[in-house]
């Protein structure tokens, strides 16, 4: 199988699947403790009750964290409902295990009493009549992994509690599904997690996947220095690369929405804060067919492409264009490759070859689609960035990123003003000399 790397764009040639590298946009993330209300709105006052019973939920989940910490199964084991379904006891002992080889700085969770679910409409089979009580409240799950989160990261957990005989107890992650409240899924929901550390991060994955972590392994630490040849220092230099086994572990990470059958990869964040220049919950997650087909060329290419987004991403305020964004991941991932142009873009050759180079820079709607044209939009990108590197230099490329990136969405006029200070052409003068360079590369 050859597999051509265009834009961040692999195509499996022998089995007509486009896959694509899309982290244009972090994950969407739950608010914080105490900041999930939207402006102007009023919580629900909390009673007397509440408060209590949020105390006993707190220390049951104290428990339940030290627990796993220190590897005391029983201990963790005593904070479940004994009379849950026979299903998830046997789930959670599985959690238990899967996260002993896990490097964790930190586990804990927090409650929201504030925000508790009405348990009328609870499906029948969630119910428990022989519960003396049974509560709902907002869980978030925050962890942090050793050696790559400075900062704890959050993921919410639809959990539900049930109280016998004086005593709460986690009775399920699974009940309040129907009620829209879901349980975040991490690796070691799936099985077994095996960890491979490196000088700039780790690899995790499952067991089974050993040739591919090798890979990986081999290329992280290279792939994150070669990112920081371009973009400097100022970033962490730490990266955690998650391998999942299946589809459905992978939309579990990177969202339910995701096309993952149609990526590669893609990098994901929780949280982006550009005034304090900080991310959390940066990982980049893997393609469990796709990136196995990739060729060590193509998976150094993919790897760079999505290190440089972990990189930038502190930097980069949603909504900027698309074709910086990926543009700029592009030719940090193509750089020392050997890949020309024409090699690299063969969409974009044959288009400028047939009927000329394009009228317009890409839009950001380019990027959505799922047909041939993504694979444009991304050559395109790249090839526009490449042409103000060799035109100006990668210093200016890299300024000119964090002028407009770190912007996000503005004027037309605004954009103008920022391509004339970085590069001194507006967008119109960019165009026409992007053309050029085509011609000149393409012909």
């Amino acid at each position: 199988m050859r597999a051509l790397l265009s834009a961040a764009v692999a195509v499996l040639a022998l089995s007509g699947v486009t896959v694509a590298s899309l982290p244009s946009r972090p994950v969407e993330a739950p608010a914080q403790l105490g900041q999930g209300q939207p402006m102007g709105a009023v919580p629900p006052p909390t009673q007397p009750e509440d408060t209590e019973r949020a105390a006993a939920i707190t220390e049951l989940l104290r428990r339940r964290a030290d627990a796993l910490l220190v590897r005391d199964e029983a201990a963790f084991v005593a904070t479940l409902d004994p009379q849950a379904e026979p299903v998830f006891l046997d789930e959670q002992r599985a959690l238990f295990a899967n996260l002993g080889d896990i490097p964790l700085d930190s586990w804990s969770y927090g409650v929201r009493p504030d925000d508790t679910l009405d348990l009328s409409t609870l499906p029948a089979p969630a119910t428990d009549p022989t519960a003396a009580e049974l509560w709902a409240p907002a869980v978030e799950l925050r962890y942090a992994l050793r050696g790559i989160d400075q900062v704890p990261t959050s993921r919410p957990m639809g959990y539900l509690f049930a109280k016998r005989a004086g005593a709460w107890y986690l009775r399920s992650d699974s009940a309040l599904t129907d009620l829209g409240r879901r349980s975040w899924r991490g690796p070691w929901d799936f099985g077994p997690c095996q960890v491979t550390p490196t000088a700039h991060g780790l690899v995790l994955a499952h067991r089974g996947s050993q040739p591919m972590v090798d890979r990986l392994v081999r290329e992280l630490d290279s792939s994150v220095q070669a990112v920081s040849q371009v973009w400097g220092d100022d970033w962490p230099k730490r990266v955690a690369l998650f391998l999942p086994d299946s589809p459905t572990e992978m939309r579990a990470l990177v969202g339910p929405d995701f096309p993952v059958e149609s990526v590669v990869a893609v990098a994901i964040a929780d949280r982006v804060d550009t005034a304090k220049h900080t991310a959390t919950g940066q990982r980049v997650v893997l393609s469990p067919t796709g990136s196995r087909a990739l060729s060590m060329s193509s998976l150094r290419v993919v790897l760079r492409h999505e290190i440089t987004h972990v990189a930038a991403r502190a930097a980069t305020v949603d909504g900027s264009p698309m074709w910086l964004l990926e543009g700029f991941a592009d030719y940090v991932g193509y750089r020392d490759s050997g890949i020309a142009l024409a090699q690299g873009a063969p969409d974009l050759a044959r288009r400028v070859r047939e009927s000329g180079p394009p009228t317009a820079l890409p839009e950001d709607r380019d990027f959505r689609t799922r047909d041939r044209s993504l694979d444009l939009a991304y050559q395109q990108a790249w090839s526009l960035a490449r042409f103000v590197a060799d035109r100006f230099g990668e210093p200016r490329l890299v300024a000119l990123y964090r002028e407009l990136a770190g912007a996000g969405p503005i004027s037309a006029s605004d954009t103008d003003d920022l391509l004339r200070q970085a590069i001194g052409m507006d967008r119109g003068g960019l165009l026409r000399e992007w053309q050029a360079y085509l011609r000149g590369a393409l012909r």
